[in-house]
């Protein structure tokens, strides 16, 4: 593959608190304020509170889930006094961060979250982006408190609903498990250690490095799994099988088991193998989501570096 230059990358915004009792990107924000680390050599750092009145009380969110409020026509809603507060905190972070889709916009967005899935190290991407994924590689290879993995959730039909979609580029860091509401030393280490890595790449990249091209693996989202349902109450009426309870990113097989009813049976799999993630993540209960199932894909990058004045 052709080698590929992109201008600097100098502007950067760091994330947190996006849901409101996701604690490592809430403590993040808070201590890189504290330590008032905006400037990183040739890296401007701006870090964010996201959601704040969700922080405060401790919440996902106060009227609305902020992290679905970043497409187009909702961030182009005229405010009234009964739009929820997420919508008008979305427009005030695409004013402040954005706007989405213009050269204004940052040139990364980086936002923090946690699942109560086990699922490590995670880099949630919108799209196939050759900086995203340089930088997944290289806090892939560098990484040593978990693996590290990338999901693309690209979705052609609609448009990223995400605050990462604000910046230039951007990409979540989600990582688990950690109870809602909840820090842990060790999940907050790997989140720091994301950090810390990303902006290490980016100073690199900055200062006239050139990254080397070659391949990488991903998991492409293909459709989500619902609990098992009362067809009438329309109520749960079994949970994740512990064969499939944390144990995210492990080929599901047909015939594997995938749900125990309350009353002993288990429901298993069917269909092709893929695998599964966010598996039983709490959040995703009033969403009617058991889980993700995802195919794992190579992707190849080509060797990047920073364009030449």
């Amino acid at each position: 593959m052709e080698p590929v230059s992109f201008p600097p990358l100098s502007r950067v915004a760091i994330c947190g608190g996006t849901h409101g009792n996701e604690m490592s990107g809430v403590y993040m924000v808070r201590e890189m304020q504290k330590q008032r680390a905006d400037q990183a050599g040739s890296v401007s750092v701006t870090t964010v509170m996201s959601n704040p009145r969700a922080v405060e009380v401790c919440r996902r969110y106060v009227e609305t889930d902020l992290n679905r409020c970043f497409t187009d026509a909702l961030l182009s809603t005229p405010i009234t006094e009964s739009a929820p507060y997420e919508l008008r905190r979305a427009q005030e972070l695409n004013a402040q961060l954005g706007p989405k889709g213009s050269k204004q916009a940052v040139d990364m967005l980086c936002d923090l979250h946690n699942t109560t899935a086990n699922m490590g190290t995670c880099l949630i991407m919108n799209c196939i982006d050759w900086v995203t994924l340089h930088i997944y590689k290289y806090i892939q290879s560098k990484m040593t408190s978990s693996p590290v993995r990338a999901i693309l959730v690209e979705n052609l039909s609609s448009e990223a609903y995400s605050l990462d979609s604000v910046g230039q580029h951007g990409f979540s860091i989600e990582v688990g498990p950690q109870p809602t509401g909840v820090v842990r030393a060790d999940i907050f280490n790997m989140v720091k250690e994301a950090v810390d890595l990303t902006i290490e790449w980016l100073q690199g990249f900055n200062s006239g490095r050139t990254y080397e091209g070659g391949e990488v693996e991903a998991y492409t989202f293909v459709k989500s799994v619902d609990y098992p349902r009362d067809p009438t109450t329309k109520e749960i009426t079994a949970a994740v099988h512990p064969q499939l309870q944390d144990n995210d990113f492990k080929l599901l097989r047909p015939g594997d088991p995938m749900f125990l009813t309350f009353s002993g049976e288990t429901v298993k799999h069917e269909g092709e193998e893929l695998y599964p993630f966010f598996v039983n993540e709490c959040a995703y209960y009033e969403k009617k989501i058991a889980f993700h199932l995802a195919k794992k894909i190579t992707l190849t990058v080509p060797s990047i570096s920073v364009k030449k004045d």
